[in-house]
């Protein structure tokens, strides 16, 4: 008989920004993880996006227990400089020359540079002081660089989760080769991603890529009530109020239902830099008692806006796989979305949903109108999107598929 205890995998997140209401998803990985018997101690650049007092319950918890880079200010720089420079002083030198490297002849470039060197000194102090030997970055933007940084300097291993777009449409200023080549391995959300890195990298990389879909909890995001024929009709947008989302494409649309005789609502939830020129957009169209802008709704209540649409709404130009999408799909609203990078994988056209070309204002309207107009469409549709997030998207079967990841790439201890 083994009586061999096994010690639990352990390791760092690291995240630009944790909490964060438009990364949801990251909390409920990170906290299923850790029901699953992993360690994950998670470490933020940036303090959350809200006060404390408008985190929910779950989020201040999180937050309570994050390290946060820049709150620990300069004389927690220094002190993590100073004691690295002094234990491993080449290691410190070769983490310098290759920030440097980085930042190449562009002044603005190298500056950033250094700063991802102060933080990566930082949260290589803060790791190798609790004991862990990992560092795992969820997005492969400038955290990402830290961690790349970070790697050269301690004896830490480093992989990430891709989620793109953004990566994508500028890998050469995010580093992106550089970081396929320099990570262990890399949880991409979906083929489309994966294929991106592909693209980025030479076959001797693609077996670090591993694919590891998000997911939401149905049992939390269950059907919400059908209303046959509802007046208004509410379509609801969940994201950030920025141009990849193509909200004012959604607003173009609405106008256009409108003038064709639709009792149409539209809910804007989310805030962002595009909420001014989408303001002034429905003020020009005339829409000010059609368009609602919610602006950032907490998990503890987005479920009961969710409950009052009668169907989901996202004409982004650009996008990974969404997870509004999923929770919509599981609440059983019907969704209308792009045919673009990542949703095919999770919507299939007039199966589970409806795609539409980006930017096409008139498909999109034409679109709402025929789920307006056909109350048992609207009800197949949501009834198979459930399905689909049930059978390829749910939270708990794909994080212990990620689990199963960590535990084959980093190891359980025998």
């Amino acid at each position: 008989m083994n009586d061999t205890v096994r010690t639990p995998l352990a390791l760092a997140y690291l995240v630009s920004q944790y909490p964060a209401a438009s990364h949801t998803f990251i909390l409920r990985e990170v906290r299923r993880l850790r029901e699953l018997g992993i360690r994950i101690d998670v470490a933020s650049i940036n303090s959350p996006d809200r006060p404390a007092a408008s985190l929910a319950e779950e989020e201040r918890e999180e937050a309570a227990a994050t390290y946060y880079v820049k709150a620990d200010g300069v004389r927690g720089a220094l002190r993590a400089h100073w004691t690295s420079l002094r234990a491993r002083p080449a290691a410190y030198a070769k983490g310098l020359l290759f920030a440097l490297r980085l930042g190449g002849t562009d002044i603005r470039k190298l500056i950033y540079s250094l700063f991802y060197f102060v933080e990566a000194v930082m949260i290589g102090h803060w790791l190798t002081g609790r004991g862990l030997g990992h560092l795992h970055v969820h997005f492969a933007t400038p955290a990402a660089t830290v961690g790349l940084i970070a790697v050269r300097i301690f004896p830490i291993g480093f992989s990430m989760s891709v989620h793109g777009p953004d990566e994508f449409y500028d890998a050469p200023g995010y580093r992106l080769t550089e970081k396929i080549q320099g990570a262990d391995f890399i949880c991409c959300i979906g083929y489309y991603c994966r294929s991106q890195l592909m693209k980025l990298s030479t076959p001797a990389h693609w077996s670090k890529l591993e694919i590891a879909p998000l997911g939401v909890d149905p049992s939390a995001f269950g059907p919400r009530p059908f209303r046959e024929h509802p007046s208004p009709f509410q379509i609801l947008c969940v994201g950030r109020l920025v141009p990849a989302k193509g909200q004012h494409i959604l607003v173009d649309a609405v106008a256009a239902l409108v003038r064709t005789g639709h009792d149409v609502r539209l809910r804007l939830v989310g805030g962002g830099p595009d909420r001014e020129s989408l303001e002034a957009q429905v003020r020009r169209l005339g829409l000010e008692d059609r368009v609602l802008f919610e602006g950032v709704v907490n998990q503890d209540r987005i479920r009961a806006i969710y409950a009052e649409a009668d169907c989901f709404a996202l004409a982004s130009f650009a996008e990974g796989i969404p997870v509004v999408l999923m929770e919509a799909m599981a609440m059983e609203i019907p969704c209308v979305t792009t045919f673009i990078t990542g949703h095919p994988e999770l919507i299939r056209d007039g199966v589970d949903g409806v795609l539409v070309a980006p930017s096409d204002e008139t498909a999109l309207a034409e679109a709402i109108a025929v789920l307006i107009a056909d109350p048992e469409l609207r009800r197949r549709l949501g009834e198979a999107g459930r399905r689909r997030v049930i059978e390829k998207y749910d939270l708990e079967t794909n994080t212990r598929r990620l689990a199963d990841i960590l535990r084959r790439r980093l190891g359980e201890t025998p």
